[in-house]
């Protein structure tokens, strides 16, 4: 990356941060302080990291020499079992530690049969709060409202699908399945209107997506108003859609070659 500078040479800063410019054109306003606190906290885990390595590692040396754990653990058993012999025959040990186990299983299965309906219900009733707090976000988004030209519902539908709610947060997760990470706060997990346009840079897509002032490149398209005053979108467009998406531009939209 490489500083932006003005047209008299002076570096641009946008918020009080300097910007810079990726290989790809894209503008990054650069958080330093953020990315120097990210740095430090970053420092501070790998080392508690490696000092509980290192813990464990000094735990295990106690049992340096026993090449069966499995044998180790057998012999115990008996130890505690002839133990036990003062009250009862070690053999009796194992018999009734077996009713106990039983007894412990059917409890515990009838337990389970009583609060599986509660469970589920409470497990509906996530999936629907996590629904409407993506719905909310996605309907409040600036960057849908500027920079792309289809509705908030069939963006929704098309990349709905990256985000989820952890910890209470909404964080979004690239086709590798690995979490979408700040430009301007390295280390730093994206927030939804950033997550949602580096999503939309990766899209195969995108420049069928985007308002003609956001595309970019002589190849670019926007969405146009067709026959009926309907929205225009490509065939590429309308086939990389799921079903829902696609039933929906099929009743409001015109689809062209």
């Amino acid at each position: 990356m490489k500083l932006k500078l003005d047209e008299k040479g002076a570096v641009v800063v946008q918020d009080g941060k300097p910007v810079y410019v990726d290989a790809d054109g894209k503008e990054i306003a650069f958080d330093a302080p953020a990315t120097k606190d990210t740095i430090a906290r970053l420092n501070g885990e790998a080392k508690a990291h490696r000092e509980a390595k290192e813990a464990a590692e000094s735990k295990l040396k106690l049992f340096e020499g026993i090449e069966d754990p499995a044998k180790a653990l057998k012999a115990l058993e008996t130890v505690r079992n002839l133990d036990d012999k003062k009250l009862i025959d070690a053999g009796e040990v194992e018999r009734v530690k077996k009713e106990a186990k039983e007894a412990f299983d059917e409890q515990l299965k009838a337990q389970e049969k009583k609060y599986r309906p509660i469970v589920e219900e409470l497990g509906s009733v996530k999936n629907e709060l996590h629904s409407e707090k993506l719905g909310g976000a996605f309907g409040k988004s600036k960057f849908i409202a500027d920079k792309l030209a289809i509705p908030v519902d069939l963006a929704q539908a098309r990349f709905g699908s990256n985000f989820t709610i952890e910890d209470g947060k909404i964080r979004a997760k690239g086709a590798d399945g690995n979490l979408v990470y700040s430009r301007s706060r390295p280390g730093e997990v994206a927030e939804f209107d950033e997550a949602l346009e580096i999503l939309v840079d990766a899209y195969p897509y995108r420049d069928s997506i985007l308002k003609g002032s956001g595309a970019s490149g002589g190849g670019a398209s926007g969405s146009g108003a067709g026959a009926g005053g309907k929205r225009q979108i490509t065939r590429a467009t309308f086939d990389a859609m799921g079903p829902v998406e696609q039933s929906k531009a099929a009743r409001e939209s015109e689809i062209v070659d």
